[in-house]
């Protein structure tokens, strides 16, 4: 059985493949008492996902989903997935680094309480090898995009931004770098926004509720 959550509190489940860098910001994050989510469950497709060694030693709930079992039955293994988050009373959903692709079911089924980040200014960059490809298309700032997950890949609605410059000499590496400082800036603020109803998805957008003045509602531009 499962504790339920305080209305300010919500149950929130943090999916991995890794090593969950995101993941352990979140938590990080999540030990202050005014935080409004708890991290009740980090959940991997992968046994051997090096977060999960850290979200047992911070006393977190853990699980396995393999994928691989299910044979390409993308939606058998979310039912799956979607019946642990059931047993452990989860309310919200954070993809950090989840490397699966969700189904149309699943994403419908979360439809508002299922975010993700992205290392890229979206709509710019959807997919992969984003830093690579900033580069390559010589534009000046890059950065990281927390968003509602939608049924189209990288195309849900934006809850926040944060940007970097890209400077003379950067390669992918060095890029992803500065951007990954970021992403553990303005995924915990995300999530605090959603679980406080400070952000909602509503007709397709995101409605800002309360002080829109307070840093994680701005667009970061690092010098």
């Amino acid at each position: 059985m499962t504790e339920p959550s305080t209305p300010s509190h919500l149950r929130t489940a943090v999916f991995i493949s890794g090593r969950g860098s995101n993941m352990t910001a979140l938590v990080e994050a999540a030990r202050a008492p005014d935080f409004p989510a708890d991290i009740a469950l980090v959940l991997s497709n992968r046994a051997d996902a090096a977060g999960l060694a850290y979200a047992g030693e911070a006393g977190i709930a853990t699980a396995v989903v393999d994928h691989k079992p299910f044979n390409g039955n993308r939606e058998a293994f979310e039912r799956a997935i979607d019946a642990v988050l059931v047993e452990h009373g989860v309310e919200l959903v954070c993809l950090a680094g989840f490397l699966r692709v969700l189904t149309p079911w699943f994403v419908t089924r979360w439809a508002g309480r299922l975010i993700n980040i992205h290392p890229s200014l979206l709509p710019a960059f959807r997919g992969l090898d984003t830093h690579a490809r900033a580069l390559a298309a010589n534009v000046r700032l890059h950065g990281c995009t927390v968003h509602f997950v939608t049924p189209e890949l990288d195309d849900g609605p934006v809850i926040a931004q944060a940007a970097v410059p890209i400077l003379e000499g950067d390669t992918a590496q060095t890029l992803a770098g500065r951007v990954l400082v970021q992403e553990h800036v303005i995924y915990p603020a995300a999530l605090a926004r959603v679980a406080s109803g400070r952000a909602k998805l509503v007709d397709g957008r995101v409605v800002l509720t309360g002080d829109t003045t307070r840093p994680d509602a701005v667009l970061v531009v690092p010098a």
